[in-house]
């Protein structure tokens, strides 16, 4: 079974940022390089690679 493709909508900041620093990359690829790295920094994941049980769903934002 596949699981469907969720469409990503980027702000121009970002799909710039695609473009000229990740040139020849999957935008796919990159972006999912991008969420592990962020889920590994802020402490969602076991050091080999796992999501952490009663892992928060989201982060406050600062108000």
């Amino acid at each position: 079974m596949t699981v469907p493709q969720t469409p990503v909508y980027l702000d121009p900041e970002i799909a710039a940022i695609l473009a000229h620093c990740y040139r020849g990359e999957r935008k796919r690829a990159v972006i999912a390089r991008a969420v592990r790295m962020l889920a590994q920094a802020d402490g969602h994941l076991t050091p080999d690679g796992r999501i952490k049980r009663g892992c928060p769903t989201a982060r406050r934002r600062p108000a």
